[in-house]
């Protein structure tokens, strides 16, 4: 690979070949990221969720067991 590269210009390494690799694949590392975002999105909610329905029940437990003590 190295024997490719060798006497071209610093700019066709650093700059022309990362410009053309994202041209040809930018929609795939875009639906990449987007699945990714979708996915932790997704995690957070299900996170929210179940820390919302420990609260509530230990909530209501809380309240129940104090009210059967009257």
């Amino acid at each position: 690979m190295r024997e490719i590269f060798t006497g071209l210009p610093w700019w066709v390494k650093w700059v022309a070949v990362p410009v053309i690799a994202l041209v040809v694949f930018g929609s795939l590392i875009l639906s990449v990221l987007q699945v990714v975002v979708a996915l932790l999105f997704k995690v957070l909610v299900f996170v929210a969720l179940v820390g919302g329905l420990i609260y509530v029940v230990r909530k209501f437990m809380a309240g129940s067991s104090s009210r059967s003590d009257w």
